[in-house]
């Protein structure tokens, strides 16, 4: 929906496309869809649920092996984004470094995007 010819919407670290190939091999699903909802302290979350049937209006991107959709309505908030994937002492979670973010709250689970692109 957003697309620009050669460019794709999201873009993952070659960790995040290794983690996103073994979530869908062991669990035997199609693919990752992520998407934003709103909720916590800034206003916006990111959501993640595997997905055994993509919705035909989904925005598609493979890369080495690793598929993830991006639900339609977060299509315009997450293009750009890179999805890169820490494992640190104490977690191993999924990262977005997203060029639409305003403002995030303190733990980063939470994000406000930019309006009218400012």
């Amino acid at each position: 929906m957003f697309a620009i010819p050669g460019k794709q919407a999201v873009t993952m670290t070659p960790r995040a496309a290794a983690q996103i190939s073994k979530l869908m091999e062991s669990a035997g699903h199609a693919g990752l869809r992520i998407g934003v909802k709103k909720g916590g302290c800034a206003g916006m979350e990111y959501t993640m649920e595997y997905v055994d049937q993509p919705d035909p209006n989904d925005e598609v991107v493979e890369q080495d092996g690793a598929r993830v959709l991006i639900a339609p309505m977060a299509q315009m908030f997450l293009f750009g984004t890179e999805i890169d994937y820490e494992t640190t002492l104490l977690e191993s979670s999924f990262k977005f470094n997203n060029p639409n973010v305003a403002d995030a709250c303190g733990c980063g689970e939470s994000i406000s995007f930019k309006v009218g692109g400012q």
